[in-house]
């Protein structure tokens, strides 16, 4: 084999990579329920432990099994945590504690267990996945009935639905297994022995689950099973090793089918192989650069064959190759360890063809030393004629073709007869003048142009520059070798330039589907909607493989229905949406030229690698065309690119409705302790205030009844203003706040602002500079008064007692612009804007002065329904000045006027 061929595959050592630092999985597979899995696991535990390994039990359940409680003594236990359900406490394994615990080895007994409502996982092969991540080994027990591919076997074989189930990815990942099995009398001896239930249960068990028939077939699947297991072990290990291979340790078929008739009876020996082996198959096809040319019955043939595989069962392969068909079969077989090769026997060809070049089968039988190799035979009465029809190259049937061809031949002719008469070239040199042309008629037409252009040469030069001239009779021998040379070299470089030509065609057709793929990835990519990228997949479908698309998925009630279709579509027959429905549920293609329903005139393809189908690709030929296998392999690409797309449309929803719920949760959560925590504090010094009115009564006196009235007048105040910023952030979320604009005075409301805070303002010297004629606004004097009030507030609460809080006013083109100062800490510049969120505060942290948080967020929102701003600024010398803008009313001038000359009346 080729030097690159024997290194290690990048995809397996990316997997091992991948395990790295990993812990290791054991599974002790169980045929049945009481077959020893436990003991066993136990067994080999106690066996670690004398080596001198750290080894802990997780969990493990004895059942009240002697044995089984008698291995478990003296193992170190790690104590479960036990959870509350339904009122009673419920053990569960501690996978913190063991991760904490760090010990090399762990025992998780019964993988498929549900665990109790509130633990870290619904399901405990979840909790082993976390002990693997944290570098844990693990053993663990598994009944083969538990595993999700298997539930409805083991329901058909028994008759009992197992509900606890784990999914075929976890038995993949386990670096051993270790198969646990009994007799079928051995183990019903067991059972009624009371060794696996308890006497009462033991008669019912044996009566349902615990046949002897059912026992049989259970244990034939674990066998099965493990041997895969151990087979896809193996084989991962060829190639992260670069073995070559094959280890024919399982039997696995490779059918190689083409166009021949005989790919049908391939199939059929192969399917029956494997039926008696027991074994996998595949079924491979290899296109070439002369697929593309192939006539429609010939593909159409090749479609046919493929179909019928996968109708039986097979796995299907297209693979590409150039020259060498067989080493490209031979390679796949020894990377997916085939022990067995079934080839049709070679079509008849003439001497010439043979001669020249040897079947792939003679091929595939000279390189093939390690493998079996099976030659079947086509039908006699299908051979002969058909099968010589299909191996011809089909002829070009343009007339414009030769013309065009002997055109060419025409022009060498007349530029060869312009050399010869400038005698700068022997007469036997000009026939290479002639190879240009036929090379044009090959690289441009095909082959049989270039053939024709080729006899076409001869004869021109034989014509006009071998003696006698103008006739095609030859003297010299030498001439006659010279035009025998002449039309083998042309023909010869005709057909080179013809197969670079289809081998370009080829290439063509690829680079045209992987443009499309690319261009339904893009346009899927764009879409920023699910009805957008629904439009664009029946569209590029439809327009891609000349068809009728369909995209269908569940309604709101969880009924199928179609969502989309090109040409719009909106109606199925029952024929259509039964085979819609069973693909759907099943997650299989259904419905035409599938193994399911095929009557229906639509083809289903489930959307989604895994269970269950998000929807459907339906697609509708027109009467009697197939698509081929490349355009199968475009459709199944694009089908898988639309999950992708779908896909990620849902994400992007899904994370959007979980950002707003996650902002809603920490806003209620912000509210509750605003609530519980602000709100709580007036309220502690109302109560106070009035218990001490109540209990002291006249022991406090007139004076300190009084101080108490105004207590409780200053907390019920402050109480107010915090219940007015909830309810305003609450008009202000729902888009309630009406703003009733009339023309406001802002030394008014500064002047009503401060009245309402004399008791907060007391402690601080409040400084005004608004002038007489400062600009009248236009706005809701109530909510601006809010405004200016939480503000001051703000402004009290954080500046020290005894500082100035300074209010100025000025006119700024057509704004109206106020600051309010004071002398406190000030505000970092990166935290100036942060001010304004909701809670922010609360976040902040709790040593802050007590507020909701809310004010300064309720002041943006007012001032900007005002069509007004708010910011903060850093103060001079320090503290932080808080600056509002609002728009001056536009006959400002007047108001202010008329307002004063009725202020001063």
């Amino acid at each position: 084999m080729p030097e690159t061929e024997t290194r290690p595959e990048p995809e397996a050592l990316l997997a091992a990579a991948g395990r790295e630092g990993r812990g290791r999985l054991k599974i002790f597979l169980g045929a049945a329920p009481g077959v020893g899995k436990t003991f066993t696991m136990l067994e080999a535990a106690r066996q670690h432990v004398a080596e001198g390994l750290d080894v802990v039990v997780g969990i493990v359940e004895t059942h009240g099994r002697a044995d089984t409680e008698r291995l478990l003594a003296g193992l170190e236990i790690v104590p479960r945590r036990h959870l509350f359900y339904r009122g009673r406490a419920m053990p569960e394994m501690d996978v913190d504690a063991i991760i904490a615990r760090q010990p090399k080895l762990v025992l998780v007994d019964e993988l498929a267990h549900t665990n109790v409502e509130g633990s870290h996982h619904a399901k405990r092969w979840q909790d082993v996945e976390d002990l693997l991540e944290a570098g844990i080994d693990v053993d663990t027990t598994l009944n083969i009935q538990h595993l999700e591919s298997l539930n409805d076997i083991v329901a058909r074989i028994s008759g009992v639905r197992v509900r606890e189930t784990v999914p075929d990815t976890v038995l993949e990942l386990a670096d051993d297994i270790e198969l646990v099995d009994l007799a079928p009398e051995e183990l019903l001896n067991r059972l009624r022995q009371g060794k696996v239930y308890v006497q009462e249960q033991v008669g019912r068990a044996i009566q349902n689950f615990f046949s002897k028939g059912n026992l049989t077939a259970l244990r034939e699947l674990a066998l099965r099973i493990a041997a895969d297991r151990v087979d896809a072990q193996m084989t991962a290990h060829m190639r992260t090793h670069a073995i070559p291979g094959p280890w024919p340790a399982q039997e696995r078929i490779l059918v190689c089918v083409n166009e021949a008739p005989v790919a049908k009876a391939l199939i059929r020996v192969g399917k029956r192989m494997a039926e008696r082996n027991r074994s996998a198959w595949l079924v491979v096809s290899v296109a070439t650069p002369t697929t593309e040319a192939l006539p429609d019955k010939a593909k159409d043939s090749l479609v046919e064959a493929l179909r019928l595989a996968e109708t039986l069962g097979a796995e299907i392969v297209s693979l590409n190759a150039g020259a060498d068909i067989a080493q490209t079969i031979l390679d796949f077989a020894r990377s997916r360890n085939v022990s067995r090769i079934l080839i049709g026997r070679g079509r008849p060809r003439g001497f010439l063809p043979s001669f020249l070049r040897e079947t792939v089968a003679d091929s595939l039988i000279k390189q093939a030393t390690d493998f079996e190799i099976t030659i079947v035979s086509p039908d006699s009465r299908t051979a002969g004629s058909d099968t010589l029809k299909m191996a011809l190259p089909k002829p070009e049937r343009q007339p414009a073709a030769y013309l065009w061809s002997l055109l060419a031949v025409g022009v060498a002719a007349v530029v060869a007869q312009f050399v010869l008469s400038l005698t700068i070239m022997p007469v036997e040199g000009l026939a290479l003048l002639f190879l240009p042309a036929v090379l044009f008629a090959a690289t441009r037409y095909g082959l049989w142009p270039s053939l024709f252009s080729s006899v076409a040469a001869f004869l021109a030069y034989n014509f006009l520059f071998t003696e006698p001239y103008h006739t095609f009779t030859v003297y010299r021998e030498s001439e006659i070798l010279t035009l025998f040379l002449f039309l083998v070299v042309s023909i010869v470089t005709g057909n080179l330039a013809a197969r670079l030509r289809m081998q370009a065609t080829a290439q063509q057709a690829i680079a045209e589907r992987t443009a499309r793929l690319y261009e339904f990835s893009r346009k899927a990519v764009s879409a920023a909607s699910l009805d957008d990228v629904i439009w664009a997949s029946v569209h590029h479908v439809a327009s891609t493989l000349k068809c009728d698309s369909l995209i269908l998925g569940p309604d709101p009630h969880g009924s199928l229905s179609i969502l989309g279709g090109f040409p719009p579509e909106d109606n199925l027959d029952a024929k259509d949406w039964g085979a819609a429905e069973w693909a759907f549920e099943h997650h299989e293609p259904a419905g035409w030229s599938s193994v399911t329903l095929p009557a229906s005139s639509w083809l289903f393809l489930p959307i989604g690698a895994s269970a269950p189908a998000w929807g459907l690709v339906g697609v509708r030929f027109r009467q009697g065309a197939y698509p081929t296998p490349a355009d199968r392999r475009l459709l199944e690409a694009l089908v898988d690119q639309i999950g992708v797309a779908i896909e990620r449309t849902r994400l992007a929803s899904d994370m959007e409705e979980t950002r707003v719920l996650t902002e809603t949760e920490r806003l209620r959560a912000a509210l509750l302790s605003s609530v519980s925590h602000d709100l709580r504090t007036p309220l502690v010094s109302i109560i106070g205030a009035a218990s001490s009115l109540v209990e002291a009564g006249e022991a406090l006196g007139e004076q300190g009844r009084h101080a108490m009235a105004e207590a409780i007048l200053e907390e019920g105040e402050r109480l107010n203003r915090y219940v007015q910023n909830l309810l305003d952030m609450t008009r202000l979320g729902y888009g309630a706040l009406q703003v009733r604009h009339e023309p406001v005075d802002m030394r008014e409301v500064v002047g009503a602002s401060m009245r309402r805070l004399k008791n907060v303002l007391k402690a601080h010297r409040v400084e005004l500079d608004l002038p007489a004629d400062l600009p009248v606004i236009s706005g809701d004097s109530a909510l601006l008064e809010q405004v200016v009030t939480n503000i001051l507030d703000n402004a009290a609460k954080y500046a020290p007692a005894g500082t100035t809080l300074a209010v100025t006013g000025r006119a700024v083109g057509r704004r109206l612009v106020m600051s309010i100062a004071d002398e406190g800490p000030g505000i970092p510049a990166a935290d100036r804007e942060k001010i304004f969120d909701m809670f922010y505060r609360v976040r902040a942290g709790d040593a802050q002065q007590a507020g909701t948080g809310l004010g300064l967020s309720i002041c943006r929102g007012i001032l900007e329904a005002h069509g007004g701003a708010i910011r903060a600024e850093a103060a001079e010398p320090h503290g932080t000045s808080i600056v509002i803008e609002l728009p001056i009313l536009a006959d400002s001038e007047d108001t202010v006027a008329a307002r004063r000359r009725e202020a001063a009346i």
